[in-house]
Formats: C-alpha cells, sequence, structure tokens
C-alpha cells in the first residue's frame, strides 16, 4: 500500500509540474506544488523506538540476540555486564550488516575526564568513622563504579592513571587514535564478520585482557570503549524484525557523563515501547527495575511512549531441589525441570502483573490502553531458545515477544500510512478544485463562513482555557506537599543502598551533575524530579486526562479540538447543501479532507509538545539549585561530605523559602499558555488558507491543471482499503 500511494504521489507531482507555466503562478498554485512536494519527500512512516531498559547484567543483549535470530551478534557474557555504550539496531533493505559508532566530542571527553578523576580520587584525611564505613559499607560501590572509572582511565592513559591529577590527564596524548569525523564506519557481508569487529568497541570487559602498551589495531581499539557515545547498527532486511523498529539496548540504567545521560532520558521518552529488563532471580527483591517502572511511567505521562512491560530473563536459571522445597503450592505435582520453570513462570507473571497494574493504576486513566493489555509480564529464556533443553521455542517467549513487536508495528503504521493517504487524498482533491468550473458558495456565504470559524476559534480558545485551568488546584497542593518534603525527599533519593562511603561519592557526583548520578550499581538519581515527584503526584490524572490520545470528556484537549473539527465541518456541511454546486463533491471532500489533516498534524504536534510541558517542572528546579550544585562540587577535604549536604540543604531551603515550587508551577503554566496560543495561531492560519483554497473564484484562474480523477480513483481504493483493515 505505502509502495502504491508513492508511484500515484509522484506521478500527480509529475503531471502537475509538467503543465504549470514556468514563470508568474498564482498563490493557490505555488501553494499546492508545495505541498505535493513535501508530500513526495515526505516519509509515511517514523521508526517505532522500543527501549531495552535494565540493571546492570540483566541480559538485554542476549534478549536481543534472541529476538533479531543472531545468537552472538552483539557481545554476551555469563558473568558481568559487558556492554560499555547505548547500542541501537534495526533492519533495512540494504545487503551488508553496517555499524556506525559515534564518539564522544572533546568538549564532552573533558566534561567525563573531570568527573572520573573526581570519583576515583580519595577523600583526604577522612575521619576514622568514615574509613571504617567505607571498609565496612562501601565495598559493593568501589566494585563497581570506582572500578570502572579506574579502567576506562587506564584504557585511555595507560597504567596508573588513576593516581595522576586531572591537568596532567589533560594534557597526555591519548593512547588510541581518535578519527577527526567522530565516528568509525564498519561494514561487513555476514554477521559474524560484523560481530567480530563491533566487539572491541562495546566490550567493557575487553580491557582485563589488553597488555600494555597495546600498540596493534585490535589493542587500540579495545582500548577505545571509553569514549564512545553511541552504537547504530542495521542488519540487512529480517524475516523476524519488522523495517522501522529500532530497538534500543541501554546499559545499566544510565551514565556518569552527563551527556550521555542526556541521551538516555531522550531515549526513554522517544520510545513507543518500554520493556523494562530484569532477571527471574532479582525481579522479586530488587528495587532497580521498580525505579525503571517508574521512569516508564512518567515517559507514558509525558513521552511518546504508549506500551509498557515487564520483561523478566533468564527463567531457565532454576535448581530443581531448591525449587521444590521452597515451593508453596503442592496441589500439582512436578517431577522435571521443564515443569518447575513453567510453574514459577506463571507465579511470576501473576505476582508482577498485579504489582504492576497496582502502581500503574495509581498515575494513569482507567481507561489507559496498557491497563487492559492481556500480557504485562513476559518470562523469556534467550538460552533455552538457542539450546532447547528444557523449553521449547515457543515456551521461552521469544517468538511470543516478536509477535507484540510485530502487533504495535502494524498498529503503528496502519495509522501512520492512514495520515499519509489522507493528505495525499486532499492534495489531489484540491488540484481537482482548480479544474471545478463554479464556485461552492458567493461572497456572502463566504463572509459568512469565515466569522463562523473565527467565532468556533475564540470559543475554542476558551474551551484550552478551562481544560488547563483544571490543573491550578492540584498545582498548588503538590506545590504545598513538596515544600513540606523536600528535605526529606533529599535524604531518601541519596542515602538509598549506598552506605556512608557509598553516600559520600553519591553526593559528590549528584553535584557535579547538576543534581542527577546515574550509577551502574544503584538506583539512578535525579534529585531535581525527586523534589518535584509531590506535585507529580498531584498532577498526574489530571494532566493524562488533559493530554490523552483515546477520544474522552470534555475535560480533554483532545475531545475540544474534535468538537472544533465536527463543527466546522457540518457547517460547510449544511452551506454546501445550498449552493448551486451540490453535485460538484470536490469541494467539499478537499474541506472534510483538509480539517482533519490539520487537526491531526496539529494533535502531533501538541503531543511532542507535551513532553517540554512535563518536565518543565524539574528544570525549573534546576535553574534555581545549579549555582549550589556548582560550589558543593568543589568541596575537598576533610568533612567534605558534611560540608557539601549542608550547602544544598542550605539553599534547598531558601529557594524553597524564596519560592521555588512555586516558580516550577508558574513555568508549567506559562508552557500551557504558550501551547494554547500556538494552537489558536496555527488553526486561524490554517483554515484561513484552506478557506481561501477551497473557496476560491474561478475568474482568478487562468490556467487549467490536468486531469487527476484516475489518481484520487486510486488513492481513494488504498484509503478504503485500509479502513477495512
Amino acid at each position: 500500500m505505502e509502495s502504491r500511494i508513492r508511484k500515484v504521489v509522484n506521478i500527480t507531482y509529475e503531471k502537475l509540474t509538467a503543465s504549470l507555466p514556468q514563470e508568474s503562478m498564482l498563490d493557490e498554485l505555488i501553494y499546492l506544488t508545495k505541498r505535493l512536494l513535501t508530500l513526495k519527500n515526505k516519509s509515511s512512516f517514523d521508526p517505532i523506538y522500543i527501549g531495552l531498559f535494565g540493571s546492570t547484567g540483566a541480559g538485554k543483549s542476549s534478549l536481543l540476540n534472541a529476538i533479531i535470530d543472531q545468537q552472538f551478534f552483539l557481545p554476551v557474557s555469563d558473568r558481568e555486564a559487558c556492554t560499555s555504550c547505548m547500542v541501537q539496531v534495526n533492519s533495512n533493505r540494504g545487503e551488508n550488516y553496517e555499524a556506525k559508532i559515534h564518539l564522544l566530542s572533546l568538549e564532552e571527553w573533558k566534561e567525563e575526564l573531570k568527573n572520573l578523576v573526581e570519583l576515583v580520587k580519595k577523600p583526604e584525611e577522612e575521619e576514622e568513622e568514615e574509613e571504617k564505613a567505607e571498609e565496612e559499607e562501601g565495598e559493593e560501590e568501589k566494585e563497581g563504579d570506582v572500578v570502572e572509572a579506574v579502567r576506562k582511565l587506564r584504557a585511555l592513559y595507560g597504567k596508573d592513571a588513576e593516581a595522576r591529577p586531572y591537568s596532567d590527564l589533560l594534557s597526555a596524548k591519548l593512547l588510541v587514535n581518535i578519527p577527526a569525523s567522530k565516528c568509525i564506519q564498519l561494514k561487513a557481508a555476514q554477521a559474524e564478520e560484523l560481530s567480530d569487529e563491533l566487539d572491541p568497541y562495546i566490550r567493557c570487559d575487553n580491557y582485563k585482557d589488553v597488555k600494555e602498551p597495546a600498540q596493534d589495531d585490535v589493542g587500540s581499539r579495545m582500548r577505545l570503549w571509553p569514549l564512545i557515545k553511541y552504537v547504530e547498527v542495521t542488519i540487512p532486511k529480517s524475516d523476524v524484525i519488522p523495517e522501522g523498529v529500532v530497538f534500543m539496548d541501554i546499559p545499566g540504567i544510565g551514565d556518569y557523563n552527563s551527556k550521555r545521560d542526556e541521551m538516555w532520558k531522550e531515549t526513554i521518552n522517544k520510545c513507543s515501547v518500554i520493556w523494562v529488563i530484569s532477571d527471574i532471580e532479582r525481579v522479586v527483591g530488587d528495587k532497580v527495575h521498580e525505579v525503571l517502572l517508574t521512569e516508564s511511567i512518567k515517559a507514558y505521562q509525558g513521552g511518546m511512549c504508549s506500551d509498557i512491560a515487564l520483561v523478566v530473563t533468564k527463567s531457565d536459571k532454576l535448581h530443581l531441589k531448591e525449587y521444590l522445597r521452597k515451593r508453596r503450592v503442592n496441589n500439582i505435582p512436578i517431577e522435571t525441570k521443564h515443569d518447575a520453570i513453567l510453574d514459577r513462570n506463571i507465579t511470576v507473571k501473576e505476582k508482577k502483573s498485579h504489582g504492576m497494574k497496582k502502581k500503574l493504576k495509581r498515575t494513569l486513566l482507567r481507561d489507559s490502553e496498557v491497563l487492559h493489555k492481556p500480557d504485562l509480564v513476559y518470562t523469556v529464556s534467550a538460552t533455552e531458545y538457542w539450546w532447547e533443553k528444557h523449553l521449547t521455542k515457543e515456551e521461552t517467549e521469544i517468538p511470543k515477544l516478536r509477535e507484540y513487536i510485530r502487533n504495535i508495528y502494524l498498529k503503528e503504521k496502519k495509522q501512520l500510512l492512514m495520515d499519509y493517504v489522507t493528505e495525499a487524498l486532499g492534495i489531489v482533491l484540491l488540484a481537482e478544485n482548480f479544474n471545478s468550473t463554479q464556485d461552492m458558495v458567493n461572497h456572502y456565504q463566504q463572509i459568512y463562513l469565515e466569522i463562523f470559524v473565527e467565532e468556533k476559534i475564540k470559543a475554542l480558545e476558551k474551551e484550552i482555557e478551562k481544560c488547563f485551568a483544571q490543573l491550578e488546584q492540584p498545582l498548588n497542593e503538590g506545590v504545598k506537599q513538596a515544600k513540606s518534603s523536600h528535605q526529606k525527599a533529599f535524604f531518601q533519593l541519596l542515602t538509598q543502598d549506598t552506605g556512608y562511603q557509598g553516600f559520600h561519592k553519591t553526593l559528590k557526583a549528584v553535584c557535579q551533575n547538576n543534581g542527577v548520578y546515574a550509577s551502574r550499581i544503584f538506583a539512578r538519581i535525579d534529585l531535581n524530579s525527586a523534589l518535584a515527584q509531590p506535585i507529580y503526584d498531584k498532577i498526574g490524572p489530571m494532566f493524562a486526562n488533559i493530554f490523552r490520545i483515546q477520544w474522552g470528556t470534555r475535560a480533554s484537549l483532545k475531545s475540544s479540538l474534535d468538537m472544533f473539527k465536527f463543527s466546522v465541518q457540518e457547517k460547510i456541511r449544511d452551506v454546501w447543501k445550498k449552493s448551486t454546486v451540490a453535485n460538484d463533491n470536490c469541494k467539499l471532500k478537499f474541506f472534510i479532507a483538509e480539517t482533519n489533516i490539520i487537526l491531526s498534524t496539529l494533535e502531533r504536534e501538541i503531543l511532542k509538545k507535551k513532553l517540554d510541558i512535563y518536565q518543565s517542572l524539574p528544570l525549573s528546579i534546576l535553574n534555581d539549585l545549579q549555582p549550589y550544585y556548582e560550589e558543593a562540587a568543589k568541596i575537598q577535604g576533610r568533612q567534605s561530605c558534611q560540608k557539601m549536604q549542608n550547602i544544598l540543604l542550605e539553599n534547598i531551603e531558601r529557594q524553597m523559602q524564596g519560592r521555588m515550587f512555586e516558580r516550577a508551577k508558574e513555568k508549567m503554566k506559562m508552557q500551557l499558555q504558550e501551547l494554547k496560543i500556538t494552537i489558536i495561531k496555527r488553526l486561524w492560519m490554517d483554515i484561513s488558507t484552506m478557506l481561501k483554497l477551497v473557496l476560491s473564484h474561478q475568474e482568478e484562474h487562468t490556467e487549467r491543471l490536468p486531469d487527476f480523477q484516475n489518481e484520487y480513483r486510486e488513492i481513494e481504493e488504498i484509503h478504503e482499503e485500509l479502513q477495512r483493515m
């Protein structure tokens, strides 16, 4: 269908441009030509991003390899995490396997280098209590973030690099060669070839085996991983993955580098689907996937996300005797590991589905599609998918995930293609409109229509104001709650699972990164969002209702826009019935099609703007607290941890008293006001242009365009086929 519609659009454009005069054209014809050219070059389908978010070692790469049916394509490790950067995987119609490795810029690396040096630096003259706390409680962090920082420094600067000062490293020559383009491109005919070439760049545990001085090409590549920002991988057209689906494999739960962490946030907000990944041994007690689920719900509220699922990996990891001993339900006999795995899968699904629904219901609307999905939780085994020792391929649920992807793809593809076909239909109708021999309305009817539309737009403006005014009370309640709980939010966030010395390192990192620390070991920390969370808790359901996608009550923005569209379309139908051209359907069809396009385009822009509005709260708080983050980050020496705490707490308190939360509220309200103005201006401009085109008098037209009846019938046929699907 996409191929057919593109062919028709190209033919229409060629016929039109061949018939138009080379010099002076009417504004209407210039408009028509530009619209057709834009449609000709426009992609009918935006990519569908599926984000795989999970903690270190959750098995994201193994899962992705199984889904794309390439067992060892992305590097995997049974021992520990090995993906060092974000990896993007998609398919296209090419014949080769390709990869683009994007590197940090010089400025971005300077920032990370400074942070790494601070992370590995030993605090000066720590008090005995702090030293004891480090020995007893800080081991997990030392084995995680600090060790990784040491590996990065040694990979690029050699042995004992972690002991050198920042200024020394800044002027030192790197042990790797960096291309000027900051991008390395790879290409191979076979998956295995590209996998072998790609492996050294994205496997962070490679460095352990690199010997000094590593002058050879392979050794150099194995040292480059700390500088990699993200990797794009493209595989040839696949039978298991639809073209246009893009997987985003995110290592850990963020990154110490602020630019990579910005990418983390941008990625989660542009994903249509989010899979929270957790292995079966940690899914019950581990808190990380709960944090990621919370982030996913925020993306559902404020971003492009329309679907969330929990994917539990490594379901084959089960010790039969131990499982039978601990199993509480004994009414169903279990004799084999196969039965035990399936039995546990059912239990995990029931428990986690119940917990997810409970959490989702607290924030989302009752009619949100994600709440009514048949499956919120998938239990998968990449190992069994390949070996089938205890489970069949179907029982591993890898094929089920592929079907899930396919259904999401077909749903979004159909809607986007429908929009494209509808726009093509409107443009061809506009072209036919120029060949109509009669005016649709007389001069007085035209003035009447213009006045009617103007009044309806003014009425819509009032409806939007009412719609946004619903947030006033929950915003005020949220501000009140945030002011009373700001200190609690500070301590709860920064002391989670880190111990005392962990708190010191964490606090330092938070200050260096303006309130954000994306540790590989502990849950992601965002102090600005944590301070804003009480406001989100109060406005969440109302915000979701206002920006809901489905048809709803008059309280939603979409309902207000739909009522405006229907009233204008109904009025033009009434005028058309009374006109002298009642048998000329071309003008009426164009008007209906064009108003549909104008409103659907506007709704997509509103959806994108929604994210900026939703994120305005923590951004406003960050703006107020940034000077104090910078001040605290400079603190060194004895009792630095306490001094950093004091700076932050005192200034959070001062800013709170100075109306920090009220400013955040006003920032959100201001952005809502700007959105209202944008909607009204855009509608008035587009509707006015359309009225001019559809109601223009025929004596103005000296050119007669080719007959586009065949093209119109072909587009209409495709449109009807899509509606029947």
